[in-house]
């Protein structure tokens, strides 16, 4: 039996509280976070710390590309994607 992780849902909170100081009504699941100017570069970095931390994946240098950290979706994505690497080792 495997736990199903919504890791948008959990992303999404970091994403709130340290870059729109709570007020969540910026963000839907496709918002464009670097387009839109949600996240820069070194915010992009502090979420990659905070999803290496919280969902104990390691966010390779080839990884760390716009198309994995460009929206919440795509961040979902990604670490479902990592997620399933790990489970079939």
């Amino acid at each position: 039996m495997s736990v199903s992780i919504n890791y948008s849902e959990v992303v999404k909170e970091f994403i709130i509280d340290n870059f729109l100081f709570g007020d969540g009504a910026k963000i839907t699941n496709d918002t464009p976070l670097l387009e839109k100017g949600i996240i820069d570069s070194t915010g992009v970095l502090e979420l990659v710390a905070f999803i290496e931390d919280n969902f104990k994946v390691t966010v390779t240098d080839e990884e760390l590309v716009q198309e994995n950290f460009s929206s919440l979706i795509a961040i979902e994505k990604f670490l479902q994607s990592k997620n399933n690497k790990t489970a079939s080792n």
